[in-house]
């Protein structure tokens, strides 16, 4: 899976790119062709197919992870996501407000909240966003409800996505984190400078440096 940015905006509906929102089945009781059938190129929505995608992909991951068990992480050529994100996801709705988001982040020791609209993935917060987003509007701002504001650009990859790939465009964007959804396009993680900096600081040609 590519990675995708979606734009700074309020939290209304959800705000991931249009190509992770799924594709629109046709009315399949109609017998008549609606277009020409391209035998090379087309749209799967067949359950069992799509499952048996997903399986393909995962067994692919094993096996690169059984190939690649005696090289470092750090110099593989291909890491996926999946080895190296925080897997704790916490979430708050669109209509909870900046203090509630605050407190949220304080009681589960979380850096980033995740808010959804409807379910939806509406938006990847940093404490340190809302912080300064505090700093900045002060009066009532605490108890102003995140629907209100437009929250900032976040990066969004799936557990299969390189990592390297994923961390020069953290860097090319300025974010420090990314949100990782699955094949329903549900959060299933987050990674960040930190996850990283883990990863190099525990290499052993690293440590003496670190």
């Amino acid at each position: 899976m590519s990675i995708f940015v979606s734009e700074p905006g309020r939290p209304i509906g959800t705000r991931l790119p249009d190509v992770l929102r799924g594709r629109r089945v046709g009315n399949v009781s109609e017998l008549a062709e609606s277009q020409p059938i391209n035998p090379e190129r087309g749209e799967a929505t067949d359950a069992e197919f799509q499952l048996a995608a997903q399986s393909g992909r995962h067994r692919a991951l094993e096996e690169y992870g059984a190939a690649a068990a005696g090289e470092r992480k750090e110099q593989r050529p291909y890491l996926p996501i999946s080895s190296i994100f925080t897997p704790a996801v916490y979430t708050l709705p669109a209509s909870a407000t900046v203090a509630e988001a605050i407190t949220t982040m304080s009681e589960q020791g979380a850096n980033h909240l995740v808010v959804t609209a409807d379910t939806h993935v509406a938006g990847l917060v940093a404490q340190q966003w809302l912080l300064a987003w505090l700093h900045e509007h002060q009066g009532d701002a605490m108890s102003q409800s995140l629907i209100h504001i437009e929250l900032p650009a976040f990066l969004t990859a799936s557990p299969e996505t390189d990592a390297h790939q994923l961390a020069r465009l953290m860097l090319a964007h300025r974010l420090n984190a990314a949100l990782v959804v699955d094949s329903h396009n549900e959060p299933v993680g987050v990674v960040t400078s930190t996850d990283y900096l883990r990863l190099y600081a525990s290499a052993d040609g690293q440590q003496g440096s670190v």
